[in-house]
This record gives structure tokens, C-alpha cells and sequence, in this order.
């Protein structure tokens, strides 16, 4: 059974957090991304808690300016070392600072969120399942250099706007559900439409902030911008699940990933897109038990 509760970090943040599964067990932390919010993993959660699964505690937190959790109205608040400092003292409180969380799963915006945790403290995490969420490395080399994949970006720039969650929210949010309809929605019944029209209507500043904030966007900028090779690199064990009729996040940002994560494993799915958590549940909890094992 899923319990929720709101977890208030040292640091003085509140995170809205969805569990499954006692403490003691081996922990599975599972990161959302936008326009979505904790409550997508459940299903995930209450499989990987059953004993044939693992017997996991299973934890998906709802991340800061999502749902429940802590809205700072300051747009640089949602720069990735605060982000980062949110998940890590969640793991800590869940294995200790001298424990490891056993995998940290992460699709869209809660992958970007993970590729910074575990390239800065690869020590709290056994292993990395990323789900159609672009490494950095790669995805600034496609926004500089191919014309494809900065077309397929643009939506980053309508979503970093001071009005956009205004113009989100107008008309029952008819601006948003366009991000699952234009790619395979038959899983998006009216039952969780309802769930997402629940979650929205508490706000969408926050999730609209971490676009504000980003430095990865198609504009004038991005030709100029330098990363330091430093920030790219993973060290523990990855596995990477992509849909590839993602058309907002183009294949070509799977290319050349092996030069910064040294143990790496990639499924790619031809029949599945950016929301293959929802189109394919089935496949994708094996493919991370099998990873898991």
C-alpha cells in the first residue's frame, strides 16, 4: 500500500514523498519529471515492495515546486545543486551517510536531477536506471550542433517564460496534455487525467522554473556555453531505457555515451516513446529487476 507523507529535509525543504514497503529493507528511490509528479511511479512502488521483486522500500518524492512540496518563488532556487541537495539528504535519511541507496531510477527532468547527484557523490547510490532523460554531455553537443534536436527543443523556450504557467493552466491546461497526445497516449485514461488535473491545479511555477532556470536552452546562448568535462562523467553502473519515437529528445543523444559512463547498458525500445514508463510498465520493471539482479 502506498503511504504518503511530507518529509521536511535539514535544510528547511519540504518534499512530498509516496512509499511502499518498511524501513530496513534495500531502498529504490524513483525520480518523476514534468509535466508529472510522484504519484506516476505507484504502480512501480508496490511492484518492487512484493518479496518475488526484491522486496524493496520503494520511494518516489515529489520534487521541489511539485504537488506538496516546498515552492521557493526565487527561480535560481531550482538550480541543480539545490535539487541535488534535496535527493541527497532524502537518500541519507532513508540509508544513512555511510549507507547506499540500492538504485536511483529517473526519467525526463528527475534523470537530469540524477545524472548531476551521481556524477557529484557516486558513493550514495549502488547503481543508475535513466529513462529517457539526456545525459548533459550529449545533450549540449545535439542543442550546438544539430539543427534536428534544437528544432525538437524549442518547446524549452514557451516553458522558461514568466507567463507559462499562466498559459498552462488556461482551458482545463489544453496547452499541456498536447505533451502526452502527441505521442502515444492510449494509457492516458480520464481516471489519471483527473490525477494530473489535481496535481496542476497546485501550481505549475515551480515545474516551469526548472526550464527558467536551466542554461540548456535553444537560444542564442547555447552556442557559447561551456561545461566543465568534469560534470559528465558517471562511475557506477547505468542503465539506460529509451523509447525511440521520443520526438522531443532525438537518438542521437544516446551516441558516444560510453566516453563518460564507463559501465554502461542501453535498451532501446523502437515501439515506445518518451512516456514508455506509462506505455510499457510491464518492460520496463523487468528490464530494472533484471538490473537490480
Amino acid at each position: 500500500m502506498i503511504e504518503t507523507t511530507i518529509q521536511t529535509l535539514p535544510h528547511g525543504i519540504d518534499l512530498s514523498i509516496r512509499t511502499c514497503g518498511p524501513r530496513g529493507r534495500p531502498v529504490l528511490v524513483f525520480l518523476h519529471g514534468f509535466p508529472e509528479a510522484a504519484f506516476v511511479w505507484d504502480e512501480y512502488l508496490e511492484q518492487f515492495a512484493k518479496p518475488e521483486n526484491g522486496g524493496y522500500r520503494a520511494i518516489a518524492p515529489n520534487l521541489r515546486g511539485f504537488e506538496r512540496s516546498s515552492s521557493p518563488a526565487d527561480v535560481p532556487a531550482y538550480r541543480a545543486k539545490h535539487l541535488v541537495q534535496d535527493i541527497t539528504a532524502l537518500i541519507e535519511s532513508e540509508v544513512g551517510k555511510e549507507g547506499k541507496l540500492a538504485c536511483l531510477i529517473a526519467h525526463d527532468w528527475g534523470g537530469a536531477v540524477a545524472w548531476n547527484l551521481v556524477n557529484q557523490l557516486p558513493h550514495l547510490q549502488k547503481k543508475l536506471v535513466i529513462i529517457n532523460s539526456p545525459h548533459p554531455g550529449t545533450f549540449l553537443r545535439e542543442l550546438q550542433n544539430s539543427s534536428e534536436q534544437h528544432a525538437a527543443s524549442l518547446y524549452i523556450n514557451f516553458l522558461a517564460r514568466p507567463d507559462a504557467p499562466a498559459l498552462l493552466a488556461e482551458n482545463d491546461f489544453a496547452r499541456l496534455w498536447p505533451f502526452f497526445e502527441n505521442m502515444d497516449a492510449t494509457w492516458l485514461t480520464d481516471s489519471i487525467k483527473n490525477q494530473y488535473r489535481e496535481v496542476w491545479s497546485m501550481g505549475l511555477r515551480g515545474g516551469c522554473n526548472y526550464y527558467a532556470v536551466s542554461p540548456m536552452k535553444p537560444d542564442e546562448n547555447i552556442k557559447n556555453l561551456v561545461l566543465p568535462p568534469e560534470m559528465f562523467t558517471i562511475n557506477i553502473p547505468t542503465q539506460i531505457i529509451w523509447g525511440m519515437g521520443d520526438i522531443a529528445l532525438r537518438p542521437e543523444l544516446l551516441d558516444g555515451l560510453q566516453d563518460y559512463i564507463a559501465d554502461l547498458r542501453i535498451h532501446k525500445i523502437d515501439d515506445a516513446t518518451h512516456w514508455i514508463t506509462h506505455e510499457q510498465p510491464a518492460l520496463v520493471k523487468q528490464l530494472i529487476r533484471d538490473f537490480l539482479r
